[in-house]
């Protein structure tokens, strides 16, 4: 299979690819056209279909599409120019090359999670972790195969729980750093921080907004379902269960950056601080791992608002 992240300008392809979005345009001279986003495991690239002919057939968005184009460049990013297109068939493709997936190993990222929450001290928060990570099955499973985003970081089969640990692992190094820390206050919020994403986007290849996602958010869910879990816990402090809470609401630091409320205690501000660092050097490792331009520095990265330089060996 030729990926997408292999694809090189002028090259012509023909391969199947997941078609991700497919709108229906019109050029400035009144001519329709269709742009197209296909996915594969390793990224994805911007087509379009300049000429609607009988070569051009029925599909829909989320299939399995064969095409036949030519890599061009538009504004220093690749983009497929597609003269032929059909649905592809039975047999001519294997889906999971079409799912971008987290390259470390979830069995293995999922035990260092539950380790994690046996370590925990205190009943209460144990009983809540258990309950929501281990005890549940089935939303285990979406917690382990999960993404993270639609288009940013982690966004990606086991991008979640990758997220999860990343931030619970940065939490519990700088925690022991400091004063007035309570760890398990820390932990229980570092892995729930972003638990309502398992329902604010539907499961891969779609990975898009539920309509739970867009009316309320991955923060209002979460609170909602550690609501729902702690109240089936015998005797759970109402005072824990507001710092818990408070840890979740507050976790992306700012008003502007959607946040209910900004952190008020030494625990969510790490958490605060951790989810950043996680997001932003993955967000940099991801543009890394998908740039082909030429030079020192990357094209443009809306996402971050900036030029980036490019990693090299310095002697």
């Amino acid at each position: 299979m030729r990926y997408i992240k292999e694809l090189r300008e002028n090259e012509r392809v023909i391969e199947h690819y997941l078609c991700r979005k497919k709108e229906s345009r019109e050029s400035r001279n009144g001519k329709s056209f269709l742009s197209l986003k296909l996915q594969d495991k390793t990224g994805t690239i911007d087509a379009k279909v300049w000429e609607i002919t009988n070569d051009i057939q029925q599909f829909e968005e989320n299939e399995i599409v064969k095409i036949d184009g030519v890599v061009g460049s538009y504004q220093n990013e690749l983009q497929l120019k597609v003269t032929k297109l059909r649905r592809s068939r039975e047999g001519e493709y294997l889906e999971a090359e079409y799912v971008p997936a987290s390259e470390k190993d979830i069995g293995d990222m999922f035990t260092k999670i539950s380790n994690l929450i046996k370590a925990v001290s205190n009943s209460h928060i144990k009983a809540l972790l258990e309950n929501i990570f281990i005890k549940d099955e089935t939303r285990a499973k979406l917690f382990k195969s999960h993404s993270a985003a639609m288009h940013m970081h982690h966004s990606y089969m086991g991008g979640l729980l990758e997220h999860t640990l990343s931030v619970a692992e940065i939490c519990m190094f700088l925690g022991a750093r400091y004063k007035y820390v309570n760890m398990d206050i820390l932990l229980a919020g570092a892995l729930l921080h972003d638990i309502g994403k398992i329902h604010e986007l539907s499961p891969l290849p779609q990975n898009e907004y539920t309509d739970d996602g867009q009316m309320l958010g991955h923060i209002i869910i979460g609170v909602e379902m550690v609501g729902v879990e702690i109240a089936k816990i015998p005797d759970f402090p109402h005072e824990l269960a507001s710092l818990i809470k408070h840890c979740i609401v507050s976790h992306h630091g700012e008003y502007e950056f959607g946040s209910p409320k900004i952190p008020a205690i030494p625990e969510a501000m790490l958490i605060h601080f951790a989810d950043n660092i996680d997001a932003k050097l993955t967000t940099f490792a991801e543009i890394y791992d998908k740039d082909t331009s030429a030079g020192l520095w990357t094209t443009y990265q809306k996402s971050l608002g900036r030029y980036i330089r490019k990693p090299r060996n310095i002697q």
